[in-house]
């Protein structure tokens, strides 16, 4: 069981988690906002993903921490059981919650809103996983998993057992700022609904150890509603 910190060092951790946590979601929402402004080159938005990504070791380098330490690398190509126990936990969150949900959105898209099954695909399917597994996934979860949370484990410890993992308040918090993050760079009422699979890509982190078993189901997740409302005419093509 991880314990939390010494008082004395609870108020500097929570300044840096904070203050990166703000600095970096306030930043990315000047490059959206400056590239549709004034029509910038979209390879300007290659600074989202980066600020993700080198933040933390940026903040950890000040903190005189090694970020060695931290869950925020790749594990190696031929790792070949690590890959597979990551896979192997991807396949039971399928099972247990995509292949559930799939059946809720079918109910409502067409009860609620009455969108019909159209059975219309992205244009660029291998663009969209590439999309949202690089530019997105890897980057916010190496930020918000990788870093945050075990940041925040220092704070708080990890008291709770859940479906056989140590788990605590810090993946609480993690998943509250990432889902508000997300209305901080462009709001969208359903946003708060975000902190719900973000639980699930904790869970991940603490159950994998890293942060690309949560990478995988983060990407996986994005690719299967951006699928979905392209099928069921939500995203008209």
């Amino acid at each position: 069981m991880t314990e939390p910190a010494e008082q004395s060092d609870r108020f500097v951790i929570w300044r840096e988690v904070l203050l990166l946590w703000l600095v970096v979601l306030l930043g990315i929402r000047l490059i959206v906002f400056l590239q549709a402004t004034f029509g910038l080159f979209e390879a300007v938005l290659v600074l989202v993903p980066l600020l993700f990504m080198y933040g933390p070791s940026y903040a950890l380098k000040r903190a005189g921490v090694d970020d060695a330490t931290y869950p925020i690398w790749v594990p190696q190509f031929r790792d070949w059981p690590r890959w597979r126990a990551m896979l192997k936990i991807n396949a039971g969150a399928v099972v247990l919650i995509s292949l559930p949900f799939f059946g809720l959105y079918h109910l409502y898209q067409t009860k609620v809103f009455g969108y019909s099954y159209t059975g219309n695909i992205p244009p660029e399917p291998l663009m969209l996983i590439g999309y949202h597994l690089f530019f997105v996934a890897i980057p916010e979860e190496i930020f918000y998993r990788g870093y945050m949370q075990t940041r925040l484990n220092g704070l708080f410890g990890k008291k709770w057992r859940v479906l056989g993992v140590q788990i605590g308040m810090g993946a609480v918090i993690t998943s509250l700022l990432f889902a508000f993050g997300h209305s901080l760079v462009h709001f969208q009422w359903w946003h708060f609904s975000i902190f719900f699979p973000s639980l699930v890509f904790c869970w991940m982190r603490e159950k994998s150890g890293g942060f690309m078993a949560g990478a995988l189901f983060h990407a996986w997740s994005n690719v299967s509603v951006n699928w979905l409302d392209h099928l069921y005419g939500v995203i008209v093509p």
